[in-house]
This record gives C-alpha cells, structure tokens and sequence, in this order.
C-alpha cells in the first residue's frame, strides 16, 4: 500500500529546498515561497487560485497568459510544480518580448496556490545605423576581400519589434553604398481573437553591383562586376501561420521575385546555366509549407529542449524545364543538459531538390546561412541533395553581471554567460557530373574547439578554431544578435 503521508512529505522537502543547486545555476528565476503550508495536502494536487501578471507596458498581458499553459483553476502535481513553472517561464521568454521573466509561487493553504508572474520588457523600437559587410560572413569579408571597407553598405534600419503591443514586428530598411535595398515587412502572429493565427507580408527592391555566377571546382564563388549595377530584384511575399498549441506551428507562404541580371551572365564565358533559360531575367514564384516543433529553454540559445522541422517548397508554375523545382527538407535538433554545467546538442538537416537538373540560382546547398560545416566557412559546396550533422559538447564556465545604471527602467545590468565548447561536423553535397566541384559527391567532416560569449538581447559571439579535412585550420568568428 502506497503511503501518502510519506509522499507528500518527500514533496514538501523538494518544494521547500527548491531545485538542486545545478538548476538554480541554470535558472534562478522561479521561486517558491510558504511551502510549508502544502504539508496538510492529502490528494498530493494543488489548485491555482490566482495567476497575475505584472510588468507589462506596451506589450498586451494576454499576449502573457497565451504563452503559460495552465490557468486559475486548474490543479497541478506538487511533484511537478517546479518543472511546470519553469516550462511556462521558458515560453514566456521565448517570445523575445523581455529582458527578465520571474516565477514565483506563494502558497495559500494546503491546497491552494497563487502564481505571480513578473516580466521586464526589452527596448523594443530601434531606428540604428547600419554598416553591413558585403560578403556571405565575417570571414569571408576579411580574408577573401582584405576587410575592405569598400565592400561595405551603409543606411538605416526601424525597427519596432512589439508595434501593437501583440508582439508584432515591423522592419523598414533604407541602404545604399555597395548595394541598395530598399524593404519593409510586417509579422503579426496573433491576429485573430483566439491568438492562434497570425499572417505577414513584406515587399522590397534591391541592386548589387557584383552578383555570384558561378562555384569554381574549387568551390569558391565566382563574382561578376561592373561599374554600374549587375543584378536588379523586385520582391514581395506574404504567409499566413497557425499556432494552436505551444510548440507546433504550420506555415504557408507565397513569395514572388523579379530577377534581372547582366546580359553577359547568360553568355558562354559566364553561366549560361543561370536560370537554365537563355534569358537575363526571370519571374519566379514559390509556395512553401513548413512545420515546425520548439520546445527548447531558449529559442536563442538552447541548451534543453527539440527542435524539428519540415518543408515542401514548389518552385515555378510548371513541371518541368526553366526555374521548376520541388524541395523537401527536414531538420532534427536535440539538446540535452547532462548535469554540472555541461551540455550537449545533436543537429541533422537534410535536403533534396527535384528534378536533379536544376539552374546555377537552385543548386545552392552548403555554405550558406547557417547550413556550413565550421571549419569551411570559406567555401559553397552547390547540390541537389545535401545532408549535414553538427555535434557540440559545452560547458559554462562563467557568468556574470556588470551594472547598467544609466537606463534602470529598461537595463538594470548587462549579463555575460561564457561556455567552453568543442565541436565536430559531417556532410554530403550531391550534384550531377555536370556541375560538381572538388568537394561534391564525397564525404565532408571538420571539428574544432571555441568559445560562445552570451549577453544582453540574445547577442552571442561565437569564436571557433576549426580544422577540416583539406589539412586546414584557423580562427573564425560568428555572431547572432536577438535584435
């Protein structure tokens, strides 16, 4: 026969001692107070009585409770109180909407629970100046260009990452210098009364004056250039999204281009597989649909938690021929928290593209955006069908605060996380005879060893020494900002 007296007395211990010390280090923002008052509980349940939030200025306090997935009235394990209040804690920070989110519980009686649930907003309007590297990373920009500053775009960006108060963003770019884009988009993704259903759009024209063309067979990317501007883009694009748990999101898009480039492109010397047409321009339209599952303790940073992903993307009105193109790619992204500061990680993503002939602007596969090997940075391996493993094992090893006293309303203190990590990749990049270069069609690996410095708004540089399997090595810098 179970004893309930003696689990209820192990609950009380657990509430009143609160997480092992690993947990308070990994998360000091949920608390418990007047556990004792739980001792008398004789169904091992709690009901919440009251769940109020406070902190919020601008931003709508149901945008707060559509993110918590419990409610007044509801009763939940003791055994699970922590675990429960540090899941909704995550969500509501995951909305990048605050700097700070605090849990605490406050016991009433025996069997009744009041939650009270404090944020503190971020800065969420920001008209900044921009200067902006033109090239694909840092990297490339220094070693391959010399850190010319010639190679460099200048204008404005706004901002407003929270315009209605229902975590909507909106985003007007004005640049010019090396390119010129001029762009606005809006994302709204509670749009209807249910807060289930959101929608965006965007629209914007751009001009380069040195366009890639080509990957060499030794996958570097080849540019052509002129004094006038070589590649003129009109877009715009719209999606409209459903959300009607916590974790799954269905997307579906539109996205239509006008793209003209360079007669010469087209030419025998350059690429007359460009747009697999003998044309300089081409109007293309996709339709995209995408799943999504996060449930991870920071969307910017996870280190607990799984990511997945799936795409269907239909290129071009037709079947065969010119710009068609069906791609299916999906992702796994697992994160594991392995006790006393140490973590691990585990991503896989994979890609195909249908038809196998495709034009040059299709063929891209690794090395771009985020789906690199590190340690190849300075190089693109085109395919048709590509599939990438990144394993990370990290530590934290310090993190401090540094006080902020000149904006206490927005900052008190600036924090700084440092993790010690080493690292190692693998790939493929599949491409027919036709186009491969010295890295297609065969096996790809790379490892190395860095650090990840972590602070206000989801900003983390990333400073990795990376080998790879051309007996190369070197230092590479990458950063990711949450604005």
């Amino acid at each position: 026969m179970v004893d309930l007296k003696k689990i209820i007395c192990i609950a009380v211990i657990i509430l009143t001692t609160g997480p092992s010390h690993a947990q308070k280090k990994a998360n000091e923002q949920v608390s418990f107070r007047d556990t004792a008052l739980l001792a008398g509980n004789r169904t091992s349940k709690v009901c919440i009585k009251n769940l109020v939030v406070t902190g919020t200025k601008r931003t709508r306090i149901y945008v707060v409770y559509r993110e918590i997935h419990f409610k007044p009235g509801d009763s939940l394990l003791i055994t699970d109180l922590y675990r429960e209040l540090e899941q909704a804690r995550f969500q509501v920070y995951n909305t990048t909407l605050f700097n700070e989110v605090q849990f605490e519980l406050v016991a009433i009686d025996a069997d009744q629970v009041n939650i009270h649930v404090q944020v503190m907003e971020r800065w969420y309007l920001y008209p900044v100046p921009q200067f902006q590297l033109v090239a694909r990373n840092f990297n490339e920009w220094y070693k391959t260009f010399n850190a010319s500053l010639s190679r460099v775009n200048y204008g404005v960006k706004l901002v407003h990452y929270n315009l209605s108060g229902r975590r909507d963003q909106l985003r007007v770019y004005l640049i010019n210098g090396y390119t010129r884009n001029i762009s606005f988009s809006y994302n709204n993704p509670y749009s209807n009364a249910t807060l289930n259903q959101g929608f965006f759009v965007g629209a914007g024209y751009s001009q380069n004056r040195e366009m890639q063309y080509k990957t060499d067979s030794s996958n570097m990317i080849l540019l052509f250039k002129k004094d006038n501007f070589t590649r003129n883009r009109l877009y715009t694009n719209a999606g409209y999204v459903i959300r009607k748990g916590l974790f799954r999101r269905h997307t579906i898009a539109l996205n239509y281009i006008h793209e003209k480039v360079d007669d010469s492109i087209i030419h025998v010397k350059y690429n007359p597989n460009y747009f697999n047409d003998p044309v300089s321009s081409k109007d293309i339209f996709d339709i995209t649909y995408t799943q999504q599952y996060a449930n991870v303790n920071n969307i910017s940073y996870p280190l607990t938690g799984k990511i997945t992903s799936f795409s269907i993307q239909k290129r071009g009105l037709g079947l065969t021929g010119g710009l068609n193109m069906l791609t299916l790619e999906a992702s796994y992204n697992k994160y594991f928290g392995m006790g006393k500061n140490w973590y691990s990680s585990i991503s896989l993503n994979g890609q195909i593209k249908l038809p196998f002939e495709q034009a040059y602007i299709n063929q891209r596969g690794l090395g771009y955006g985020e789906n690199y090997l590190r340690g190849l940075e300075f190089y693109v391996i085109d395919g048709v069908v590509t599939a990438l493993v990144k394993s990370t094992l990290k530590k934290k090893i310090i993190a401090f605060n540094i006080p902020f006293p000149f904006l206490p309303k927005i900052i008190k203190k600036i924090p700084f996380t440092i993790y010690a990590k080493t690292y190692a990749d693998m790939g493929y990049a599949y491409n027919k005879k036709t186009f491969y270069s010295q890295l297609n069609n065969r096996f790809l690996y790379s490892g190395g060893f860095g650090l990840d410095i972590l602070t206000l708004y989801d900003i983390n540089l990333r400073l990795e020494y990376s080998f790879n399997q051309l007996s190369e090595n070197g230092l590479f810098l990458h950063n990711q900002s949450g604005f």
